[in-house]
Formats: C-alpha cells, structure tokens, sequence
C-alpha cells in the first residue's frame, strides 16, 4: 500500500446542479439582495472548484485522521498528520465564508449554495470539517447576540479560521438533560463572570491549528432559576485576551482527557475542565442572565442542519464506493447461465439483489439530500423576503422549523443504513480497512447521538414543531404535498406513484389529528412512545413528495431530449431519477401507512412490562 495517502471521496456533482437548477429554483433568487453577486455561472464554478478541492485537500486526510486519531501531549491536543495545513489551506481557499455577511468579509452566497459545498466538505472527512463548523457556530451566535464590542472583537477572528470555536452544553452527570447542568459563573466586580465547572464530549474542544479557542458555555450564575430557565452563555477563551486584542495568559482552561470512540476519530472529543484552579474568566453572550439556552438553541439549530447534512454527506460517499465496486467486481455468472459452471464471471452489479441495496442506497440518500435542499431553499427564500413581503417569508420560516428535525433524525438515521448496506455489497471486502466504508459506518453512528439524539428531535418534533403557529406550519406542509398531488394525479408515468404518495399524505395528516387527541385527553405517556415513528412517517412523505417532484422534472427534461449519443448521459440520469421515486414510493413510502396503523393501536406494552420482567 502506497504511503502518501489517497483521495477515496467521490460525488455525482451531476445531482448537485440538478438540485439546485432544474428541481428548486435556486436561480430565481440570483442576482436579487442579498444575492445580488451571485450568478449560475459564479454558482457552477464554486460547486466545481470546492469539490476539486475536496477530493485533493481533505479527502487523502479521512483515512488518515482515522488511523491516527488525536492524542494528549503536555495539556493541549495534537491532531492527526496534515490537518493542520488542510486548515490554512481551507480559510486561503475561503470556503468557509460563502455565505457570511460582507460585514465580516463575506460572500453573501444562497445557503443552497453552500450546503452543496458543506456536502463535499463532510463527506470528504467530517472529523476534520466539524472544527471550522463548530467555530462558525459559535461565531454566528456572538454576531446574533453579543455586544458590539463582542462582535468587534471575537467574530471576524472565528469565521476566518484565527480563532477556533466549540458549544460546550454536555456534562457527565446531566447528558441530555441540559437543564440539570451544574457549571458555576460567579459575578466578578468588573462584570466578568468566574467559571467553574466540567464539559464533556466536546467536539473540536482543543486542536493545533489556532492560538486560542473561543469556548460557548452554559452556566449558572448564583441564584439563577433551575432548570434550563437558570442557564446563561458564556464566552471562555482558551487562552485571556490582552486590550489589544493579543494573545494573553491561560485562562484556566483545561483538557483533562480525550474520548476513544468509534468513529471520526480525528477530531478531539475532549473532557474540559473550567477553572481547577479558580482562575477562569468568562463573559455573558451579551448582557442579560438566564437566556443562554435561547442563544444556544440558535447554535443547536445550525448544528442539527449540519449534522443532517453529515448524514447525507457520508451516505452519498458510500453510495458512490458501492456503486464503483459493484461495477467492477466480477463474480458468479448471470441469472441467465446460472446452472452454466464454464459461463464467464459477471459485475456483481449485474445480480439482482446488489441492483435491489444499490437503488435501496440510491433512494434513502437522494431523499434526504432533496430534504436538506427544500429547507435551504425555504431558508433563502425567508432572507430574501423578509421586510418585502413578511408573509411569504414567515411562511418560508416556518417551513425551516419544521424541517429541521426531519432533515437532523431521518437524514442520520438513513445514513447508517446507506452504509451498512454498502458494507454488505462489498461483502467481506467492506468490512476490512482497504476499503473506505467500514470507516463511513463507524463514523455515521454518532450523527443520530450528538446535537440531540433523535428521540430528541422526535420530541421537539411532536411538542414544538407541530403544534407551532396554531398548527399552521403543518398545515402549510400538508397543503403543499396535497397541490402537488393534485396537479399530478393523472400523470401518465408518475400516476401511480402519485396514488400511494396521497395515501401517506393521509396517513400522516390522520396521525397529526390522533396526536393532538392525545395531548387533549391526557394520554401524554402514549406520545413518547410514538414520536420516533411519527417522525420517520413524516420524513418518508416529504422524501417520497421531493423524489416523486424530482422524477416529474426529469421526466419533462427527458420529453425534450432529441434521441442520439449526445444526450445519453442527461437521459441515463433523467430515468435513474424515475427509478429511483419509483423504488422509494413502492418499497420505503409504505411504510408510512404501516406506522399509522400500528400507532392507531395505541399499545402501551413497552410500558406494562415490568423493570423486572426486562430480566
């Protein structure tokens, strides 16, 4: 095996630009404020540039920064062989500012834009892309929330790479349970606050790329409220910052272990230690107490779309892996002579149940990657409305809210099946380290844990999202799926697949009216129970909706193409966008159906059986 490490990445940049030009109208919003730069050609040229850059840059690293992992020397981490300069390479190349404002030196780009490009980064090697993600996140809270002075101060640094960033919520008492957290800030004379307190799983708490690192931590200033109402954010450099702005002392700040995990092992999953020895400064987000969460949630919500993006990200790389190595290894004969010992070995491509995991691969990426494109197209659609028609872009907004536990748990939970199906069309190829997928599966496992567990997201799903606006946000979905039903239900080819989209359609709106009888009965122990699956129906609709509006797109694009050589590639596409809304409608879609009629059960098993009944 050769020594200098080697690209495995791949994308179908094809569907990329299908996505963004001819399935949403991302160029309608072009050259309008605050797209008023931006142009398809500008757009082609960066989707092409970022993932040449990808495949040459962070791609050789992934294997890399698996097989090396992070360690712990004299306090501060070290990351893997070449992430340090794939860092300064990445803010050189200025990928990581496509859509910040010009105020922070900024290219103002469609998020649609940049979820592309973010595609390509996480696939590429999500260990090393989550260290920029988090200091952005963090940066993006402080520009919504702080003072001027913070955003003079900390914004700028953070989004161009010289100041790293992370979210520290998680303690080893509380997990999940933020409200429970016990980090102390006690109120100094000068208006800083004294930290004290331990964070743990922190992604990207240390690393060797900056001098110092901007940590976001919820605490609780004496006297505060319990629970989640009581938590405030802080600001807690790594290393104090001078007046002007230099590099100070430590700020009592310290790494006190890093995790050993599964998977993405190149980033630093860091135990943190605030002020061990009471020396540990930090300052309010802003200036008022006892709202951290609110200001945190901003940060959470960017961070659930971008591990939803993770999970598209990795899915698509072992989609591509599988699909490459099913085309060009040989074994066993055909169907045709399978009784024929002499007969020539065929690509296992060619044998019936690798077709059925390649287009089950096929469908369960696509679907969630048109999710993801349809709330950044909603997303943009809000930044360009908003102060020009405030009712459209609330409709837009709302429509962001919905999704995004959607686009955080389905997209997540399809990813580890992506690659373990992958894995098993590999067979034991897959499962050795040759080979990039058994990476992709140990690295996907985290995207339905962190930011949320999807049970998580189901909750918020079910207890938030639904019930928002008067259930209006819902409705607004609904109503959308039903026009498009409408409009093609007597579809010649998409007729079919357009009858079993409306009959989900109807199980989901009939299971939205028995959650609501739930929660005005009194039957709450019943929600929990369903909201996982509520979920799952909910996302298999609205994949099922985009991949079936995808195939009608293709299928308008293929009745225009002239027969001959030059078109066959745009038709071999346009069909494998028919096949593959036909494959989720007929074999994922029913499940939606399947799931209303269990939850219309309303079995209550899981909580009769006893503790000791367990065993």
């Amino acid at each position: 095996m050769s020594s200098t490490p080697q690209n495995r990445y791949k994308a179908d940049l094809r569907e990329t630009q299908f996505l963004l030009f001819e399935q949403f109208p991302m160029e309608s919003l072009l050259g309008k404020p605050p797209f008023e730069n931006w142009g398809r050609d500008e757009c082609l040229m960066v989707i092409d540039e970022s993932y040449k850059w990808c495949c040459e840059v962070t791609g050789p690293l992934n294997a890399v920064g698996d097989r090396e992992g992070c360690r712990l020397e004299g306090g501060r981490v070290k990351t893997p062989t070449g992430f340090k300069d794939a860092w300064k390479k990445l803010f050189e190349a200025g990928w990581k500012v496509l859509a910040t404002s010009p105020e922070f030196d900024g290219q103002s780009a469609p998020y649609m834009l940049t979820c592309a490009v973010e595609e390509f980064m996480c696939g590429s090697n999500p260990a090393f892309n989550m260290y920029p993600g988090l200091a952005h996140g963090a940066a993006d809270v402080i520009e919504h929330f702080g003072t001027p002075e913070q955003r003079k101060r900390y914004v700028r640094n953070m989004l161009h790479g010289v100041w790293g960033g992370t979210m520290c919520l998680t303690e080893p008492h509380a997990g999940s349970d933020v409200g429970a957290s016990s980090t102390k800030a006690t109120r100094l004379p000068d208006g800083k606050y004294a930290i004290s307190g331990t964070k743990i799983y922190i992604s990207g708490g240390d690393q060797d790329f900056t001098d110092n690192v901007m940590h976001l931590v919820l605490a609780r200033v004496e006297g505060a409220p319990p629970g989640t109402k009581g938590l405030s954010l802080f600001i807690v450099p790594r290393m104090r910052l001078n007046a002007d702005d230099t590099i100070g002392e430590a700020n009592d700040v310290a790494v006190a272990s890093l995790e050993h995990k599964m998977g993405i092992n190149g980033n630093a999953t860091c135990v943190l230690n605030f002020g061990e020895d009471g020396k540990c400064i930090g300052e309010l987000v802003g200036q008022a107490e006892n709202v951290g969460i609110q200001q945190m949630f901003m940060m959470m919500n960017t961070a659930r779309i971008g591990v939803g993006l993770q999970g598209v990200s990795v899915a698509g790389a072992a989609y591509q892996s599988a699909l490459d190595y099913a085309k060009d290894r040989k074994q066993g004969a055909s169907m045709a002579h399978w009784k024929d010992a002499t007969a020539p070995r065929v690509p296992i491509i060619e044998h019936a149940d690798i077709r059925r995991m390649l287009l089950e691969m096929k469908a369960r990426s696509e679907g969630p990657r048109a999710l993801i494109m349809k709330l950044a197209y909603h997303s943009d659609c809000a930044r360009l409305l908003k102060g020009k028609d405030d009712e459209a872009a609330a409709y837009h907004q709302g429509q962001v809210d919905l999704l995004v536990p959607l686009v955080k748990a389905y997209s997540t939970d399809q990813a580890f099946k992506v690659c373990e199906l992958a894995i098993q069309t590999f067979g034991g190829a897959g499962f050795i380290k040759d080979y990039p997928v058994e990476q992709y599966c140990r690295d996907s496992k985290i995207f339905s844990i962190y930011e949320g567990t999807n049970h998580i997201q189901a909750m918020d799903l079910v207890g938030r999202k639904l019930p928002q606006n008067g259930g209006a946000n819902l409705q607004a979905f609904l109503g959308d799926i039903a026009k498009f039903i409408a409009e093609n239900e007597k579809h010649e080819r998409l007729g079919p697949l357009v009858k079993e989209l409306a009959q989900a359609h109807e199980a989901v709106a009939g299971m939205a009216m028995r959650l609501l009888t739930w929660f005005q009965s009194g039957r709450m122990p019943l929600v929990p129970l369903a909201a996982n699956r509520v979920l799952e129906m909910m996302s298999e609709l609205c994949c099922g909706w985009l991949l079936c509006d995808g195939a009608k797109v293709a299928s308008d694009k293929l009745a225009k193409l002239s027969p001959g050589e030059e078109t066959a590639a745009d038709r071999a596409f346009y069909e494998g966008k028919l096949h593959t809304a036909t494959y989720f409608v007929r074999n994922i879609l029913p499940h939606a159906k399947l799931t209303a009629e269990i939850l219309g059960r309303e079995d209550t098993t899981a909580l009769d059986i006893s503790v000791a009944s367990f065993g």
